[in-house]
């Protein structure tokens, strides 16, 4: 009976023994999946990490899908030297359309706006795919290494049906002129943008344009014509070129519905500040592309079309409906035999010059080439030249 007692002792220390090792094993085993799960998690946590700053880097760098056809992204060159930018700062959107034939044009203005702002400035180029590599060759250069760009390509299809083409109306053929019309689909992220012609030169902070404040419910602010110390200065008895009468054809029954008074003053689209919520709040593209449209099929616009082909269709949609912008961020007919009546200080004081008109300052006959081509750099390409008959001084001091 002993020995059958010790044999069942034996037996139940054997079995706890057993169970004790096992609950060990089970323990270690736990400790082990538990270290692997942790170190799993861990790895997660870090390729998650890793993928979450690709992912904010591609929001960042690249133009979202619109959802229209034509305008896309084809490059971000993020190289802002960052003893010259605050990332604090808020970022300056300003497009510029950049066409082939007047490449160095959109080139001058960059540079000009970059050397004078130390504010956070990113340019969407807006460009014809064609162009695109002579561009991208042409901003390599060493002067222009700094800055913040986005090249987009815009597709002519979008101008389908919107877009008469009248041989006798050379810029209505040149689809660019219209990528005014698209911001919110070229910043797709940003709440104010300005917008710039390329035969511009800024002068000034180009952070005080973008602080113009708007009244509330107004899309966008213009330089006016008629209030502009630019046409105060040249313009004596011009008759209807920059009232609306000059851009629209009032014998017309849709215009003459509208209500807008033709003595109304005009104003000068080439250079603006946009508010993009407001923007796409009211469909502002939507209603460009309508009066296009109705222009195509009822030629709405003037036969003496005063300026832009672009102007007419915002001078409907914003009727007494826009802010102004200072005067001096847009002195402009440069271009035209007027500008010669500018006084140099005049030109000096002007926070953006323009040289709207038939001559542009890389041809031979407009007025202060000199101080464009200051801030002009020569195509490493050698496709675009500037044309000259002979230098003309202006002696601004």
């Amino acid at each position: 009976m002993y020995n059958a007692w010790f044999s069942n002792d034996s037996y139940a220390k054997g079995l706890i023994t057993n169970i004790y090792i096992r609950q060990k094993r089970k323990m270690s085993f736990r400790k082990v999946n538990i270290v692997i799960l942790v170190l799993a998690v861990a790895l997660f946590l870090l390729v998650l990490h890793h993928n979450f700053l690709g992912l904010s880097s591609l929001l960042r760098n690249e133009v979202s899908d619109s959802g229209i056809v034509g305008l896309q992204p084809v490059d971000f060159i993020p190289n802002a030297p960052q003893q010259a930018v605050d990332g604090r700062q808020e970022e300056i959107p300003v497009v510029i359309a950049a066409s082939e034939d007047r490449l160095g044009g959109a080139i001058a203005a960059i540079n000009s706006i970059q050397h004078n702002t130390r504010s956070n400035v990113i340019f969407y180029i807006v460009t014809l795919n064609s162009t695109a590599d002579h561009l991208r060759s042409w901003l390599s250069s060493s002067t222009l290494k700094s800055i913040r760009y986005k090249i987009v390509n815009f597709d002519t299809k979008l101008l389908e049906g919107k877009v008469k083409k009248d041989p006798d109306e050379g810029e209505s053929i040149k689809p660019l002129t219209f990528a005014r019309f698209y911001l919110p689909i070229l910043v797709p992220g940003a709440k104010k943008a300005i917008y710039m012609d390329d035969d511009v030169i800024v002068q000034g902070d180009i952070l005080a344009l973008y602080n113009t404040p708007l009244k509330p419910g107004h899309a966008a602010a213009f330089s006016e014509d008629c209030d502009s110390t630019s046409t105060k200065v040249v313009i004596r008895g011009a008759g209807n070129q920059y009232n609306y009468i000059g851009y629209l054809d009032y014998k017309k029954e849709r215009i003459r519905k509208l209500s807008m008074k033709a003595s109304t003053c005009s104003f000068n689209p080439g250079v603006f500040v946009a508010n993009l919520t407001e923007w796409k709040k009211q469909n502002i593209t939507n209603q460009l592309e309508k009066w296009m449209k109705l222009n195509v099929e009822e030629g709405l616009y003037s036969r003496t079309l005063a300026g832009s082909i672009t102007t007419p269709p915002l001078l409907i949609v914003f009727y007494q409906q826009h802010s102004t912008i200072d005067p001096m961020w847009n002195v402009r007919h440069l271009g035209s035999s007027a500008g010669k009546r500018y006084s140099p200080q005049f030109v000096k004081a002007a926070k953006l010059l323009h040289w709207n008109g038939h001559f542009k300052p890389w041809g031979r006959t407009a007025s202060y080439t000199d101080v464009w081509e200051k801030w002009y750099i020569p195509d490493p390409t050698g496709k675009f030249s500037l044309i000259r008959r002979h230098v003309e001084i202006s002696n601004i001091k």
